[in-house]
């Protein structure tokens, strides 16, 4: 598990997976045991997309994940987020993953926003995907950019589809900062 020294990404993780255990706990659409989040303050270079054992308290995967052109980091080190169609941006908050469909990158995740700073993400062809140029290891470089979606390596793509695509219930996704 790769985190900034000061511990502060590994106590924001926790404390969004205690989010996270509630909600699931409290609707029976979405999967108890498994969930996703991203760390947006984590740079795009490094592993900040985390697969978490809800069950078990650990991270069981992780991996880069590109974020939207419209939320590039500019020089003043800040990031912008929006849930406004046409904005290019990433939208944070929670998300549940819906039904796949094949689209221009191939089989792709329809997301639902569940929180008011994202619920335009369904309208917004706001989908979970991957792409051939976000790299498979971590570098010191910030990675290619997404229109707003999170988008992932084909590798590790293929083991988040196959948790998908094997649970019964919806996996919640939280995208933070």
């Amino acid at each position: 598990m790769h985190f900034e020294s000061d511990n502060s990404s590994a106590e924001k993780l926790l404390k969004h997976v205690n989010l996270i255990k509630k909600l699931v706990r409290n609707n029976p659409n979405y999967n108890t045991e498994i969930a996703f989040f991203i760390d947006m303050k984590i740079m795009s270079g490094k592993n900040r997309f985390f697969i978490y054992d809800l069950k078990n308290d650990s991270i069981i995967d992780q991996g880069l994940v590109a974020h939207g052109l419209g939320s590039k980091i500019k020089d003043d080190g800040k990031q912008k987020f929006s849930n406004e169609n046409n904005s290019l941006c990433t939208a944070l908050g929670k998300y549940s993953i819906g039904k796949s469909y094949n689209g221009k990158f191939g089989k792709a995740y329809k997301m639902h926003g569940l929180d008011n700073t994202n619920n335009n993400a369904f309208l917004r062809n706001i989908v979970l995907h991957k792409y051939s140029y976000v790299p498979y290891e971590e570098q010191e470089n910030q990675i290619c950019h997404s229109f707003g979606c999170p988008m992932v390596n084909e590798k590790f793509y293929k083991r988040i589809e196959k948790l998908i695509d094997n649970s019964k219930k919806n996996i919640v996704l939280d995208i933070y900062y």
